[in-house]
């Protein structure tokens, strides 16, 4: 498969609402839904039950995802090869240095998620909110179950009974998926998870400098082309109408599908999108600082990496090391999760 410049292709729905990531997660209503509640100034604090949790056991025996060690470093962050799309702010290149850390080897799957949820009783925003956004494709519900319906973007249904638990809304369940990535989590309930665990989401000068895999200015963390076998997920067919599914999957695979980069972290791209800490900012790397860069010092959305099984050329090209994407820290969606990165 021969890579297509679609850089200027219009990748984006109106302000919070991403094409590609979701639709902002609200309340139902009878009618539209509303404007999602105002992001957070800082990190939540955990709920009690967490609280609890975090003193039961050792963080190193609730959290057991394999560890991928990435060396200190000076990388080249941003688009090297023209295929950014504007106003993402994937310009200018720029020199990053970083310390050392350890990252998750695989996002965080169902079976990781569930053992949190079982030990503190969390609810995620997508419950308690009582829907979340499903690709029409991929629901599982009555049609009484559709709450909303963005125009912009009428692939995307806010479902009812939709959440991590039901990835397609009521009629589904998590059989056969607990290698899968946990889907249907906000930025808010990725950081609930952390604190439980003792882990931290990464910056996105980290989540790319590992995704990339050492390999400098790369398009994708295994190089620069996408080969004629599929080497992640993303739509095969039409979009948003038609996958064919030639590399086997739908909507999500088994987070040790492919191959891993040099680092030894897998499906970087593809897949899901992969919250990271950071406040989203498109001219945030004209003043990024050179060492450690943590992000914007405030902002309304939440930065996500690493594109999804519904990145495809002719809409969306974000299943890159440097692309970049955003939206509210309480939005929850079927093509989105995380990773964590050692306190």
């Amino acid at each position: 498969m021969d890579h297509h410049d679609h850089a200027e292709a219009s990748c984006c729905a109106p302000a919070r609402m991403p094409a590609d990531v979701g639709m902002p997660l609200a309340r139902p209503t009878d009618s539209a839904p509303p404007a999602p509640a105002p992001a957070p100034a800082s990190p939540p604090v955990p709920a009690a039950t967490d609280a609890a949790a975090v003193s039961a056991a050792p963080s190193d025996q609730r959290h057991t995802i394999e560890q991928c060690a990435i060396p200190a470093q000076t990388f080249t962050m941003g688009d090297a090869t023209g295929d950014g799309n504007p106003g993402d702010g994937e310009w200018p290149t720029h020199a990053v240095q970083l310390d050392a850390f350890e990252i998750d080897a695989t996002t965080v799957t169902n079976a990781d998620f569930a053992r949190f949820v079982d030990a503190t009783g969390y609810r995620t925003e997508a419950e308690t909110f009582g829907y979340s956004a499903v690709f029409h494709l991929a629901r599982a519900c009555d049609d009484a179950d559709i709450v909303g319906q963005p125009p912009a973007t009428p692939w995307w249904f806010g479902v009812r009974g939709a959440d991590w638990r039901h990835p397609g809304g009521a009629l589904s369940s998590l059989d056969g998926l607990a290698d899968h990535p946990v889907v249907h989590v906000s930025w808010n309930d990725a950081i609930r998870y952390c604190a439980w665990a003792g882990r931290r989401l990464p910056t996105e000068a980290e989540w790319e400098c590992a995704s990339r895999g050492g390999l400098t200015g790369a398009r994708y963390p295994w190089g620069d082309e996408l080969g004629d076998a599929w080497a992640c997920n993303i739509w095969q067919g039409t979009f948003p109408s038609v996958n064919t599914q030639q590399d086997g999957w739908l909507t999500t695979a088994p987070v040790r599908t492919y191959e891993p980069n040099e680092y030894g972290l897998w499906q970087t791209v593809g897949n899901v999108w992969e919250w990271c800490n950071d406040w989203w900012n498109a001219d945030y790397y004209a003043v990024s600082a050179v060492a450690n860069p943590g992000g914007p010092a405030s902002g309304d959305v939440r930065m996500l990496r690493g594109g999804s099984y519904l990145c495809h050329d002719s809409y969306c090209n974000r299943y890159r090391n440097s692309a970049r994407s955003s939206n509210t820290p309480d939005s929850s969606m079927g093509n989105a999760g995380f990773r964590t990165v050692a306190l």
